[in-house]
């Protein structure tokens, strides 16, 4: 990224009225009375305070204390607290103005440097030379569906909670609601209450729904006493509301036909002021979508219309061609039947789609196929017949059910880092195999490619950028505590609050981005952080890299370090060159 430290700076050495006023109210002394090296001196030290204020956030009321004409920070300013309350307003919009002039110059260079959607994000240092063998879950990250499959979901599960649960014949007038919610959201069982709530536990006010509508802010701060939910209340490690958890926490794609559904009868039930009992209603929505698995009523739906339910297919071909020629070992761990994964792979990368797999395992019961030692590995046929025989060695070629990963461990002995293995669960993909196996992970975010698309629009770059420096001014400007100044002040931050508002919405009008509460990392994001080394949009960003490539984390400073360097961005997420290969058509 172009360092925008140094094009900051060059805009502000144009800006002499608002360097000339700063120097004098802070310095008390003439600039044209100051020699001329010191003046450079200080001026390029003011320049770089500017920016740093405005920009980063990170100067305290320290910035204008720093000069040779104020012994410490009180005296510095006394200078703007004897001012008169009019010229105190005057002061602090010229700033505001200048400020604002000056970011919006910055928009057009910003805007060139945008982010590419199918670049591979690094969490954690990792070299694919150290990779020998590669690992697949199947559903989201070498299948991907439309989203007719979650109208289907839904349209199914809703029939279900009225034919077999006895829920009102009315709930049919309900349909699925496409970007009604996103993943990563939590749900209060007992509360009935779907939210989103940030890494630190902090709920964001405005994205709390009870059935289809928002819940007043008051609302919310008075049933959780504040917006912060205690860890024993949250959900459990895999994101279950169990064991005294009252948190649900939906991570995998198929959970947004649940959250629809439980909206929506929620919003039934309240509609016609009719009493029901919160809990029940969360477990019989979550018995019908699970229904809609287990029976293999979803599974039967797609095989017989793959064209409509498969969204595409060529790409991930691609990747496990490229894999097999390099001389990789593959292998496929998924919960899903086989029949379902046979009938998907050859539709996706044809019928001789096992010769590229080393080891292929089928209703695995992920996640408690990480952690339970007791399920024995079950050869089974083409046909779905099991076979009594214990398994001595996983063979090519041959198909396995259940199982757990110890003994996967024990008979192939592919341990440690130099197995990388990508799922879309960060929780039952990922998890367990990076806090207890050491194997490098992978996490496919379908919603990235979206979400980075929306980041690179003049609109988002914009609002971003404005309220950077917005939010950089309220901090160094909130030092002024005389009544004039602080009426201006508290200004400046309804238009932020404002502005805070648009982003959420630019992603989605509800529950804004899947990574972001406001400034603050998702509860999602920061588990995502912890359990993928690496993350991308698909699979098909690996046809941007060679073998050789080492992904780098971005050394972002931690909130008391100075950005010594540059920002870093992850290769190739700018406008950098790519291996040579056909464009990707995915979307």
């Amino acid at each position: 990224m172009t360092p925008l430290s140094l094009y900051l700076c060059s805009l502000l050495k144009k800006n002499k009225l608002l360097i000339c006023y700063n120097y004098l109210h802070t310095h008390g002394t003439p600039l044209h009375l100051v020699d001329r090296a010191a003046r450079k001196t200080r001026l390029a030290r003011l320049l770089d305070m500017n920016f740093r204020a405005v920009f980063r956030g990170r100067v305290t009321g320290k910035v204008l204390a720093q000069q040779s004409g104020a012994k410490n920070y009180r005296e510095a300013t006394m200078c703007t607290s004897s001012a008169s309350g009019q010229d105190m307003t005057n002061w602090l919009w010229s700033i505001y103005n200048e400020t604002k002039k000056q970011t919006e110059a910055l928009i057009p260079v910003i805007s060139k440097n945008s982010v590419n959607p199918n670049t591979i994000f690094a969490n954690n240092e990792m070299s694919l030379h150290d990779i020998e063998i590669y690992g697949f879950d199947y559903d989201y990250t070498l299948a991907f569906y439309s989203r007719h499959l979650h109208t289907l979901i839904f349209n199914i599960a809703r029939d279900i909670l009225i034919q077999e649960h006895r829920y009102p014949e009315g709930l049919r007038e309900y349909e699925y609601i496409p970007n009604f919610v996103v993943r990563g959201l939590h749900y209060d069982v007992q509360k009935a209450l779907l939210m989103k709530i940030d890494a630190f536990h902090y709920i964001q006010l405005g994205t709390v729904y009870r059935g289809l509508h928002p819940v007043p802010d008051k609302e919310v701060i008075a049933m959780y006493d504040g917006c912060h939910v205690p860890l024993e209340n949250m959900s459990d490690f895999y994101g279950k509301s169990s064991h005294g958890h009252t948190m649900k926490q939906f991570m995998d794609i198929f959970s947004l036909p649940e959250m629809n559904l439980l909206c929506c009868v929620n919003d039934y039930f309240m509609k016609h002021n009719i009493d029901y009992e919160p809990v029940h209603l969360y477990k019989d929505v979550k018995a019908a979508i699970g229904d809609v698995h287990v029976k293999g009523i979803m599974y039967r739906a797609v095989e017989a219309d793959m064209e409509n339910y498969i969204s595409y297919g060529e790409q991930t071909h691609a990747v496990l061609k490229k894999l097999y020629e390099d001389g990789k070992k593959m292998f496929l761990i998924t919960n899903s039947p086989f029949d379902f994964v046979d009938r998907g792979m050859n539709y996706i990368v044809g019928k001789d789609w096992r010769d590229l797999f080393d080891i292929v395992i089928v209703q695995a019961d992920k996640p408690g196929f990480f952690n339970d030692r007791r399920k024995p590995f079950r050869r089974v046929t083409d046909k779905g017949v099991l076979h009594w025989d214990r398994i001595h060695k996983l063979e090519k070629g041959k198909i396995y059910k259940q199982g757990n990963l110890y003994e996967f461990l024990r008979l192939t002995g592919w341990r440690g880092s130099k197995v990388l293995y990508f799922g879309d669960h960060i929780y039952s993909d990922l998890a367990d195999l990076t806090l207890k196996h050491g194997w490098r992970t992978g996490a496919i975010i379908p919603e990235l490619r979206k979400e980075i698309k929306i980041m690179n629009t003049e609109q988002y770059v914009h609002l971003m950028t404005w309220l950077q420096g917005l939010t950089g001014l309220i901090e160094h400007m909130q030092v002024h505590r005389d009544p004039a100044s602080q009426s201006v002040v508290q200004e400046w931050i309804k238009e932020r609050e404002a502005m805070r508002s648009q982003t959420k919405d630019i992603f989605n009008s509800q529950f804004g981005s899947l990574f972001r509460t406001y400034h603050n990392p998702t509860y999602f994001s920061r588990r995502l952080s912890r359990f993928a080394d690496i993350y991308m949009a698909s699979l098909s960003c690996l046809l941007n890299y060679d073998f050789q490539h080492t992904f780098f984390p971005r050394r972002t400073p931690l909130q008391h370090e100075s950005p010594f360097w540059p920002e870093q961005t992850s290769a190739g997420a700018l406008k950098m060159p790519f291996i040579p290969h056909r464009t990707t058509t995915e979307e």
